[in-house]
């Protein structure tokens, strides 16, 4: 999606977001939305939904679903009308299936779609995602889920107050080699957790694209890149960090405008006295690192959040865990817990994502105050 349409889809949001979309009740909401899918062959009930915002990454989203064995993708959301029809071409979904950001709140009527996952910019995600609850319809949205915590605690409170559930996109968290760190740290094969080091970054091309427009990120590298050391420390670690400091680099500042992160290094502070150091950056390559050391061990991911495969050791050698395109995962799961009412290992609700958020806003206020910021995420 090129810059012009993200900035036309922007302010067709705001028109949209003016007009009054009636409150569903939470008993129609919720037995509207939760109930089970179609079986269509697949294994158990088949999650069926809708991408908004047909970008990359949503089409890497798209191609995992084909492989997937509860999701299937049976609606489309986007304002450009050419990708409307190349992607329901594409991916078989019927015309009667696809719509624009000024309609889609029609979806509620629309019996074969049962979530809508968000993949827009950052700034559009708390309104689009109230309009899907309003709408009856379980919110996947992509992380950040929001640019601000306060926009987030929006986002719960309507998706609660609609019956529906919100669900964040974090991959990572199906993730077998991560799994298998997180299953060890909790068996105890690294004794007290003493030290996380979370390297997350790439330098960034196109100095046009939205990522480095505020008005849609919210931000710079911590809300895209950065995000992944904070909630890898937390699902790492295993514990809340109770204090942050942060401090902010920033060499190109044409490239990086007012608002827009270049390089942030943060560290986070936990109740058992382990500490962490992690480094948020649009500016260096060969950054996808995670290394954890406990009394008794270590683990390393490297690479630790990309696209795959994940490659990982500890002090009790290679993790062997097999490869599995990490969307294709994450969407079969998540399925799971909309359908079925499973737990995951790692929670990706929204009571998780608004976790992040709050540390991502003290982060920038450490930065802005050179102040070290307490936290309360309970």
């Amino acid at each position: 999606m090129t810059i012009d349409h993200l900035r036309r889809n922007f302010l067709q949001k705001l028109v949209a977001s003016a007009a009054v979309v009636p409150m569903l009740s939470s008993t129609n909401a919720f037995a509207q939305s939760d109930r089970p899918g179609t079986t269509d062959g697949r294994q158990g009930a088949t999650l069926r939904v809708a991408l908004m915002g047909l970008g990359s990454y949503a089409e890497r989203v798209a191609e995992a679903m084909q492989s997937s064995k509860r999701a299937r993708l049976t609606g489309l959301i986007s304002g450009t009308p050419s990708k409307l029809q190349e992607w329901g071409t594409k991916f078989g979904v019927a015309e009667k299936h696809r719509y624009n950001y000024e309609n889609f709140d029609r979806i509620k009527d629309d019996p074969d779609i049962d979530a809508v996952y968000i993949i827009t910019p950052n700034t559009l995600h708390r309104d689009q995602a109230i309009r899907v609850a309003r709408a009856g319809k379980h919110v996947i949205c992509e992380k950040p889920m929001a640019v601000n915590a306060r926009e987030g605690q929006d986002m719960v409170d309507a998706c609660s107050e609609a019956g529906v559930k919100l669900l964040v996109g974090y991959r990572m968290h199906f993730e077998p080699k991560t799994l298998e760190v997180i299953r060890m740290r909790k068996a105890g094969d690294f004794g007290s957790i003493r030290f996380f080091q979370g390297l997350c970054g790439f330098r960034i091309g196109d100095p046009g694209q939205w990522r480095l427009d505020k008005a849609l990120a919210g931000g710079g590298a911590m809300m895209d890149i950065g995000i992944y050391a904070i909630n890898g420390a937390r699902y790492m670690v295993g514990e809340e960090p109770v204090w942050v400091t942060a401090q902010e680099t920033k060499t190109d500042p044409v490239k990086f405008k007012q608002g827009v992160d270049e390089t942030i290094q943060f560290q986070l502070g936990f109740p058992s006295g382990a500490v962490a150091s992690c480094l948020s950056t649009y500016q260096m390559n060969h950054l996808d690192r995670f290394f954890m050391t406990g009394e008794k061990g270590f683990a390393e991911l490297l690479p630790a959040t990309g696209y795959g495969p994940i490659e990982g050791r500890t002090h009790k050698g290679e993790l062997t865990q097999p490869h599995v395109m990490h969307q294709t995962l994450q969407m079969d799961e998540m399925a799971g817990i909309l359908l079925d009412g499973n737990t995951p290992v790692v929670p990706v609700d929204g009571a998780e994502g608004l976790k992040d958020l709050k540390i991502i806003d003290a982060i920038y206020a450490a930065c802005a105050t050179g102040r070290r910021q307490e936290l309360r995420l309970g």
